[in-house]
């Protein structure tokens, strides 16, 4: 084997800008948040962003968190089920596997952490909406 080299092309990878994406859930699933709280944690693949920046992380947290908090994790868990073409009913339980496969276009926003750019879910939409700040910009 070659002596294995840092290519010029890792130092230039760059997070893309904010906008609208689509994005497949791959993942979707109840863990523990750092504090010990329960969460649902989704995954997004997300496409034309390169492959550095291909998956990313949103999480729920319902638990252990302010009022406002719940409410905010409740109100977009909601905006992503209907974004995945589902439409949940009052005192329906949440079922991570609902979600498994879906296909959407989130909104990636950039934000700080420890010092470094990552991408956030800002919002979730229907993948076949359409309007004048599709495209990424």
């Amino acid at each position: 084997m070659d002596k294995l080299c840092f290519d010029p092309q890792d130092f230039r990878d760059q997070p893309p800008p904010p906008g609208f994406y689509p994005s497949a859930i791959t993942t979707a699933r109840y863990r523990r948040s750092a504090g010990g709280n329960p969460m649902l944690q989704v995954v997004h693949a997300v496409d034309s962003v390169g492959p550095a920046y291909d998956r990313v992380a949103e999480y729920f947290v319902f638990e252990g968190v302010s009022a406002k908090a719940v409410a905010m994790a409740r109100r977009r868990l909601l905006e992503l089920y209907r974004a995945c073409g589902l439409e949940p009913k009052p005192g329906e339980e949440v079922r991570p596997d609902d979600l498994q496969g879906a296909e959407l276009e989130v909104k990636l926003e950039h934000e700080q952490w420890e010092g470094q750019v990552r991408l956030r879910v800002a919002a979730h939409r229907p993948r076949t909406a359409r309007g004048p700040n599709d495209t990424p910009f």
